[in-house]
């Protein structure tokens, strides 16, 4: 029993009437990873957690090096797979050792040199980084060729493994180690490019934080490495190639080309969903965050290819994306493997890698001329040089098309749902002197004479001027949803003491310790959690704060409070017309922090997504928006957090 459940015990002892008996909230079952390992002799168990507990001592040592996560990956798929159960086979034990003599042998080297010897190796190797968003060690595979000239730049291919449930740290690891994954491993014996597997939080959809984790491990390479940043391509097959389509869509000017193979494109026909299936509007609202027609347009520019077996059911995705970039006259470049089911085979491969050859040798274009953007939302808020930083409205389609004459000086802008946005030049362009022609507008950019490198514009009372938008405002990095919070560094701030309120306090101490156990499990970290007085101005200035309590429970809370859309009252709260006691509900939100408005605070929510979500990955996506009041006549459950009164999401000004 925890040490809220403790106190509330004895507050309901003590005479705290709730009209029923509190019994505990039922535990939700684990979908991922999958459960249900082999039980290690007691001899197996002792014998790792020495060796574990001495290793994870000396890594705080070292932490401060560079390559101290090349150690701490190894160690840490090892304490997980002890604490979730991840031995599957008698094998994994074998590895689990494997993994430990590695991380001893790297942890000697690294106490040596600040140049360890495994960066000169060449092969499968694995490696490993600190994530920005949780402090976690997060494992990347590499196959380094031994013929590779590492003199001068070269290509890299980042490739994005499928849906493996028994896939976690441990196993990857082994994976990576074992044989080349890419492409179905034909193109193990290639001696032209870097190839980089990302883990991307084991299995969930390359989204949230497993996103995030691409790009970070790009650059953990690319710090090692001479990959050419023009020259880096996305790739990857089945809940891979789910995530080459919105990875691609959303980032499409980081990779000189795209390429999907099966997977899943959007949810709503994947799932094969009619009317009396569709869950509440505000969830069919949240799709478009991946679903990645709302961004096909993105795909238009620059190469991009997909591969379907003639028998695979995943086919379906390629076929979709087909019949929307036909909408806007393009049609996709598709290879499909004769007679082949959920896999590849050696003529398509050999067709799909002189594709790739060819982007690789054209690279990635500089800064062109015309750019097209396509967005819901300022989670994604452009390309290149053109980046879009107000909506109209979010969850409804805006875009902006723009060409840049240099020759002219002239930037021509056609916008729908666009209320401000970013011309960047870069370090290499000049934006002086330039004139601007946006919504049969003609506005002056910036006097010539002095180097500018970016101009923004706003619009405003129906017309567009050069400046910026007024606060508060929804912009890219603060706009929400709930999930939001979770993709950048965050800090969950527990309460300070029991909340008054028996049933809500029951509540609160079962989905804090549900969040904690699955963003262990599913993203594969452990929460960087600190009390209200243990908070530094860095942390208000660098994280989002993730608050549970209270206003009477939460010092932090209480300092904010007053600034928040909630307005509290002893055990009560009043949102949107109405009055809730906390014995009956919980207000969860997403809000710009009071004390540091460009960063979020969040209360009373982890994420959003649950465990009966993961049975497939085109369902982990966000199921709350910006607010909603959670009932506590209903138990959390692999569904939802309680029932659900209400949800909406804010304004543009974060009303």
């Amino acid at each position: 029993m925890s040490r809220l459940l403790k106190c509330l015990s004895a507050l309901v002892l003590g005479g705290v009437s709730v009209g029923f008996a509190l019994e505990p909230i039922p535990p939700i079952e684990r979908i991922l990873p999958r459960g249900g390992g082999i039980e290690l002799s007691p001899d197996e168990t002792v014998a790792l957690e020495y060796r574990l507990e001495a290793l994870e001592s000396a890594i705080w040592e070292v932490d401060f090096k560079e390559h101290a996560g090349d150690v701490g990956v190894l160690v840490k798929a090892v304490r997980f797979a002890l604490d979730h159960r991840e031995f599957y086979a008698e094998k994994d034990v074998e590895v689990a050792r494997e993994m430990l003599a590695l991380a001893e042998a790297r942890l000697v080297d690294l106490k040596q040199s600040d140049s360890p010897a495994w960066l000169q190796e060449r092969g499968l190797l694995v490696r490993g980084y600190e994530s920005s968003i949780d402090e976690s060690y997060q494992p990347y595979g590499l196959e380094v060729p031994e013929a590779l000239d590492l003199s001068q730049p070269v290509p890299m291919l980042v490739w994005l493994h499928g849906r493996g449930e028994q896939v976690s740290d441990l196993h990857f690891l082994k994976r990576c180690l074992t044989k080349s994954q890419a492409l179905g491993g034909f193109i193990g014996d290639q001696e032209e490019v870097i190839v980089l597997h990302p883990f991307g939080r084991q299995c969930v959809g390359w989204k949230h934080a497993g996103e995030v984790d691409v790009f970070e491990a790009i650059v953990a390479v690319m710090e090692d490495y001479p990959v050419d940043p023009d020259r880096v391509a996305l790739a990857g097959f089945s809940m891979g190639g789910a995530g080459a389509w919105h990875i691609g869509a959303h980032y499409r000017d980081r990779f000189c080309a795209v390429h999907a193979g099966a997977g899943f494109a959007e949810t709503r026909e994947y799932n094969q969903l009619t009317p009396e299936l569709y869950p509440p509007d505000y969830v069919q609202t949240l799709w478009q965050l991946y679903d990645v027609p709302s961004y096909v347009g993105n795909l238009t520019r620059g190469p991009l290819l997909a591969y379907s077996g003639e028998e695979d059911k995943q086919k379906q995705a390629a076929d979709l994306m087909a019949r929307e970039l036909r909408s806007l006259g393009i049609e996709l470049n598709h290879i499909i493997g004769a007679g082949m089911g959920h896999k590849y085979n050696q003529e398509s491969v050999d067709e799909i890698w002189k594709w790739l050859r060819g982007a690789w040798k054209e690279g990635r274009p500089g800064a062109p001329e015309e750019r097209r953007w396509q967005t819901p939302t300022l989670r994604y808020p452009g390309d290149h040089w053109l980046q879009l930083t107000g909506l109209g409205k979010h969850w409804v389609s805006a875009s902006a098309r723009a060409n840049w004459s240099r020759e002219e000086k002239v930037i021509s802008i056609e916008s729908e749902n666009v209320t401000a946005l970013k011309l960047l030049a870069g370090p290499d362009t000049d934006l002086s002197g330039v004139s601007i022609s946006i919504d049969d507008e003609t506005i002056k950019g910036a006097d010539p004479g002095f180097k500018v490198e970016g101009i923004s514009l706003v619009k405003e009372a129906g017309g567009w001027r050069v400046g910026e938008a007024g606060e508060p405002r929804k912009k890219p990095g603060l706009q929400g949803p709930i999930d939001d919070a979770f993709m950048s560094r965050f800090i969950v701030v527990p309460p300070d003491t029991v909340p008054a309120s028996p049933i809500f306090a029951r509540w609160l101490d079962f989905e804090l310790g549900h969040f904690r156990s699955r963003w262990k499990a599913l993203m594969r970290g452990v929460l960087m959690e600190k009390s209200s007085d243990k908070l530094t101005p860095e942390d208000i200035s660098e994280a989002n704060l993730i608050l549970w309590g209270d206003p009477a429970s939460n010092k932090m809370l209480a300092k904010m409070a007053e600034q928040l859309p909630v307005k509290w009252e002893g055990e009560s709260f009043f949102f949107r017309g109405r009055d809730y006691h906390l014995n009956e509900a919980v207000p969860v939100f997403i809000f710009p922090n009071p004390l540091n408005p460009d960063r979020y605070v969040v209360l009373n929510s982890g994420l959003t997504f649950r465990e009966n979500h993961d049975r497939t990955n085109s369902q982990q996506n966000p199921k709350l928006p910006d607010w909603s009041v959670i009932g506590l006549n209903q138990f959390p459950d692999a569904e939802a957090p309680g029932r659900i009164i209400e949800a909406g999401f804010f304004d543009e000004r974060w009303r």
